[in-house]
């Protein structure tokens, strides 16, 4: 399973990529407001020169054609560029058009097995399901997520990758890989829980320390 990490923050881009476990990034307009950065496009460029890979940037507009202009000029940004295209009478009909020319697609605000089927069928490159916020009003996010990895495995869907988003936790991310998602894509902070264990650091603390007594005798 691939890592995403799910953020518009430079910082933090930059700090992940050190650590060489990511290979792509989403954002969405909510968390490029939260940088205080008013310009989209220059968001993106931006971390299309730190990383080499996909790079999901949504699109705003709800009505067909404005949509799919929106996304095309979206799409022309950097190569790195997928489309995150919300599910949508008018979501649906753009990414059918936008997979004949090529464009790639994540299908976002996916909450049901029907939902990623249609948007396989349509043509997305990758269709996104939010855990956390299923999680939040009773339901099992992650079972949603096997449920759809299990369909994709049925009919031999090669063309269409599952993202397991809006994680909340480092368990969700276990589950995720457990239940065979492609992608997770995490936020930074649940990146560096998952680096954390109270035992390495005391192993780490008492390596030292005896190093440290061997030294002085």
């Amino acid at each position: 399973m691939r890592i995403f990490l799910d953020t518009a923050s430079i910082d933090e881009i930059r700090q992940a990529v050190k650590l060489g476990v990511i290979s792509g990034v989403t954002t969405n307009p909510s968390l490029v407001a939260k940088e205080k950065r008013a310009d989209m496009k220059a968001v993106i460029q931006e971390i299309a020169s730190i990383i080499d890979g996909p790079i999901s940037a949504e699109v705003l507009s709800l009505e067909t054609d404005a949509l799919i202009e929106e996304a095309r000029e979206v799409s022309s940004w950097s190569p790195n560029v997928v489309v995150k295209v919300p599910v949508s009478v008018s979501g649906l009909e753009a990414i059918s058009v936008l997979s004949r020319e090529g464009i790639r697609t994540n299908l976002t605000l996916c909450f049901s097995l029907n939902q990623a089927l249609l948007g396989t069928i349509a043509g997305a490159t990758y269709v996104s399901p939010f855990v956390g916020r299923l999680d939040d009003i009773g339901h099992d996010g992650m079972q949603l997520v096997a449920e759809i990895v299990e369909l994709f495995e049925n009919y031999n869907i090669t063309t269409t990758q599952v993202i397991a988003a809006s994680i909340r936790h480092p368990l969700h991310v276990i589950t995720a890989a457990k239940v065979g998602a492609h992608i997770a894509t995490i936020p930074y902070n649940v990146l560096t829980l998952m680096i954390k264990h109270p035992l390495t650091d005391i192993g780490i603390s008492h390596f030292a320390e005896d190093w440290q007594r061997i030294q002085k005798s």
